[in-house]
């Protein structure tokens, strides 16, 4: 016998100033002026091969890609990641969803983090009213204006709030051309709008640590930054506000604006720090996108592209310039290095903390 849906609706959803935050934007940010924690010879030979790669691939117009995990921004990079999208170091930034919500909930109340065995507990992980209801409020919002997941909700920090339209607009829109590509958007966000009692006009929400966020960052740069994120995967579905059609939509386009860039990585960078899945599972199906249009082009595959992957993991004991090892080594199943090792570049991996490597290496890219 089937069981019966869970209602999410019936959630009771908390003030986030209740929740005990263990970590404050104010204590992790780290300098991008101050010395690097020191590192190991081997990371030094790499970060400076890697500066080498970025600094001739930007000559030469290739792109350069920076895809993470949360733990970076949550390890205080944000102000480094910042001074390198500002001098041209990095063309592209890919996060999951996890490493969007720290970066709202340190871009608007300057703290993030909570604890997961504690609040599963009491039935309280991740069932906090504005983190999830701002995030859905910044994509529905940008929906409408043809955003992807990175750019609105990094406009919406960086503008520190959104617009939302009269909900008798919406349904006019809806009613007169149903098949509209921006129906199901209008909809959804009517939806919300009601069910949460959103008003229409200038919502305003001040992000006073907006110098934490990447997102609010890339936004001001005008550098790409896209979310991949999972249905299910983040808090953000602990919510009666939670669509996943809308996710979906956001990341949908957001996979697009990705895989556009993996088209720019003809002699190109990228770099993958602390995303152990979701960064080579995006990044393999964009590139065979990529490879697929190329091909019907009469174009070759894109070539001549490096790889650096960075992680706290080791590397299985793995030469992985050598490409994979055989199924029977367990390194095999590292999906961090496995995956980019297929990907018909050369790959770099080194064992390391996050920081300590992304510090280093905007030292030695120095400004231009």
């Amino acid at each position: 016998m089937r069981a019966a849906d869970l209602d999410l609706g019936r959630l009771r959803v908390l003030p986030l100033a209740e929740r005990r935050s263990l970590t404050r934007a104010d204590e992790i940010l780290v300098d991008p002026d101050s010395e690097p924690a020191p590192c190991s010879e081997e990371a030094g030979a790499l970060v400076e091969s890697c500066a080498r790669a970025i600094l001739d691939a930007r000559r030469r117009g290739a792109g350069v890609m920076l895809i993470y995990g949360a733990h970076l921004l949550r390890n205080g990079a944000a102000l480094i990641l910042e001074r390198m999208m500002a001098d041209d170091r990095i063309t592209h930034l890919a996060t999951n969803g996890a490493g969007t919500i720290h970066d709202w909930e340190y871009a608007w109340a300057g703290v993030s983090t909570e604890g997961v065995e504690e609040n599963v507990a009491r039935g309280t992980f991740g069932t906090w009213q504005e983190t999830s209801a701002s995030i859905h409020l910044a994509l529905m919002a940008g929906a409408l204006d043809g955003l992807g997941y990175g750019r609105a909700l990094g406009r919406f920090i960086a503008e520190d709030g959104a617009i939302l339209p009269p909900a008798d607009e919406l349904a006019g829109a809806i009613a007169r051309d149903p098949r509209d590509p921006l129906t199901a958007a209008r909809a959804d966000l009517l939806h919300a709008m009601i069910g949460q009692g959103w008003p229409a006009g200038r919502t305003r929400l001040e992000h006073r640590w907006k110098r934490a966020s990447i997102l609010a960052q890339a936004y001001r740069h005008d550098v790409a930054m896209t979310v991949h994120p999972g249905i299910g995967y983040d808090i953000i579905t602990n919510h009666p506000v939670f669509n996943g059609a809308a996710i979906g939509r956001a990341a949908g386009l957001d996979f697009r604006s990705f895989a556009g860039s993996v088209a720019t990585l003809e002699g190109g960078v990228v770099l993958s720090i602390g995303s152990a899945i979701m960064g080579p599972q995006v990044f393999e199906k964009a590139l065979s996108c990529v490879n697929n249009l190329r091909l019907q082009e009469g174009l070759g595959v894109v070539r001549d592209h490096s790889f650096y992957v960075v992680d706290l993991q080791d590397g299985g004991g793995w030469d992985w310039t050598r490409g994979e090892p055989p199924k029977s080594n367990p390194a095999y199943y590292l999906r961090f290095c496995k995956s980019y090792s297929r990907m018909g570049g050369t790959l770099h991996y080194l064992q390391s903390d996050n920081v300590t490597f992304i510090h280093h290496l905007h030292r030695r890219l120095g400004r231009p």
